[in-house]
């Protein structure tokens, strides 16, 4: 199993489910979460090196690129012609790229390409929390449930945790999503 098919342990969702780790019904419900997750975040959140992306200008002296932590900036091609990093732009962690020199980005749409690692070696513990606790409601609330009474006992699942909505899985939703130029 690749490292970066799921962005949670399963291993830790064994021992929170009593299960063991190779349980097909558990991996299946983290693959679900660590799917719905990056679906919704709109990137694979693991490092991805050497990304091509196509950027509008903004008119601005900053652009975001789309995924963040930025590890390196390989390349920055403005209308097809290279960028020098120090002179021309810089860059940060945050994914900022800046233009050099009092110049602006221009603004326009699809001039610049830039081509740059991101991502996360280690996935970061409010995204294994949330994936986590996804797959686990994935794993034991039937689809659509809302109430459940079994002999002398009744158990009601709200709409968040059947869906999947907490209010820490939109937090981390949107501190990871992709950034768009209407961002910066």
């Amino acid at each position: 199993m690749a490292a970066e098919e799921f962005l949670a342990d399963p291993a830790e969702l064994a021992v929170r489910l009593g299960r063991p780790e190779d349980d097909p019904k558990l991996l299946s419900a983290l693959r679900s979460a660590t799917r719905r997750f990056r679906g919704q975040v709109g990137h694979r959140v693991h490092f991805v090196e050497d990304d091509v992306v196509m950027l509008d200008g903004n008119g601005r002296e900053s652009i975001l690129l789309p995924v963040w932590p930025t590890t390196a900036v390989a390349e920055v091609l403005l209308d097809g012609q290279a960028l020098t990093e120090g002179t021309d732009y810089s860059w940060s962690q945050a994914g900022i790229l800046r233009r050099l020199g009092c110049l602006r980005w221009p603004d326009r749409l699809r001039c610049l390409q830039t081509t740059y690692s991101h991502g996360w070696p280690e996935i970061p513990e409010d995204i294994q929390e949330v994936v986590l606790e996804r797959a686990e409601a994935g794993f034991t609330i039937p689809v659509g449930v809302q109430s459940k009474a079994v002999g002398g006992q009744s158990v009601t699942f709200g709409a968040q945790a059947a869906s999947g909505a907490t209010e820490a899985w939109m937090s981390a939703v949107a501190r990871h999503k992709v950034r768009t130029s209407g961002d910066a």
